[in-house]
């Protein structure tokens, strides 16, 4: 079996599903559980897959806990300075 991915107007679902029903035998439809819960799932996952490539070829630079920490507490420190 293969798999598809249809993008159907709400309008025209019903139809749709009109259509199909002399196949239903030979068709599976599921519902994207990954949409319901994030409209931008895909879009985020593709966007976090980027990040990580760029993270192990060296093109982004991650900051260890310690920097972090240590960048906030003197950044907090100037403001108080002020």
């Amino acid at each position: 079996m293969q798999t598809l991915t249809l993008q159907i107007k709400d309008s025209f679902v019903k139809d749709f599903i009109n259509i199909i029903e002399p196949y239903k035998d030979k068709i599976q439809i599921k519902q994207d559980e990954n949409l319901d819960y994030d409209p931008y799932f895909y879009e985020r996952q593709k966007e976090l897959h980027n990040m990580r490539a760029d993270i192990k070829n060296g093109t982004i630079k991650m900051s260890s806990h310690k920097d972090v920490w240590s960048n906030i507490k003197q950044h907090l420190q100037t403001l108080e300075n002020k």
